[in-house]
């Protein structure tokens, strides 16, 4: 009866496994440790391949807003990260950034902005229109936004990544062919909210990437000041 017992389970094993009847117990086991320790070793090493892809250099710090940049991997224009601790709350900021309209008076060059469509309160797509100087054209994007509060408050998760072909290209404006912001947000005390913001994109046209890296910490530094103006006011 034992020895019935003890082959009825190294079969369900081989089963479960894909492994060959003839093992062990423990030899199956010994396998299925070792595939599962190369599947963590595996995924561990994709986790640090996305992280190490930026190498982060510091390009402007002033009332306690850091700019970053960094080499690309996806373009010759340089990738943006932006530091800072804010007087706000998670609450506050999604109401702000709720409010697409509001944007020009806050999102460095912004000419207007619009809703779209409206997923849920917290996910919707909204048109963005950015001014240039001349005799470059306005560029203008759609951006599919999404915020995600943590359940323990632990954290919020903001993503805006564009969707050109959402809306017909518009006329006399070039169209942003790829953008990818992300946000993550904490918060340190009750009052305050920590983001790191990073910012990948295509403008598009023929604007020579070395004429727009010159700019690069300029445009964030201005945005998150008046986000810091705008989110000490009552909501």
């Amino acid at each position: 009866m034992h020895n019935a017992v003890n082959v009825s389970y190294q079969q369900l094993l081989a089963v479960e496994y894909g492994l060959p009847y003839k093992d062990s117990p423990q030899k199956i086991f010994m396998k299925n440790y070792m595939l599962k320790f190369a599947c963590l070793t595996l995924c561990t090493s994709f986790v640090f391949t996305a992280i190490g892809q930026y190498s982060w250099k510091l390009s402007k710090e002033k009332d306690g807003i850091k700019v970053y940049q960094s080499e690309s991997p996806h373009s010759n224009y340089k990738s943006i990260k932006v530091e800072c601790v804010l007087e706000g709350t998670y609450d506050r900021l999604i109401t702000v950034l709720n409010d697409v309209t509001q944007q020009k008076h806050w999102v460095y060059n912004n000419k207007s902005s619009s809703l779209l469509k409206r997923i849920s309160p917290n996910e919707f797509y909204y048109y963005s229109e950015t001014t240039l100087p001349w005799p470059m054209s306005n560029r203008d994007a759609v951006v599919h936004f999404k915020m995600q509060k943590d359940s323990l408050d632990r954290f919020l998760k903001i993503t805006a990544i564009s969707d050109p072909d959402f809306i017909p290209e518009k006329s006399g404006k070039v169209r942003v062919p790829r953008s990818d912001i992300s946000w993550h947000v904490t918060m340190p005390s009750a009052k305050t909210i920590n983001i790191v913001y990073i910012f990948d994109a295509e403008p598009g046209g023929s604007v020579p990437a070395w004429m727009a890296n010159m700019f690069t910490d300029k445009g964030p530094y201005e945005s998150f000041k008046k986000l810091s103006e705008i989110l000490k006011r009552p909501g």
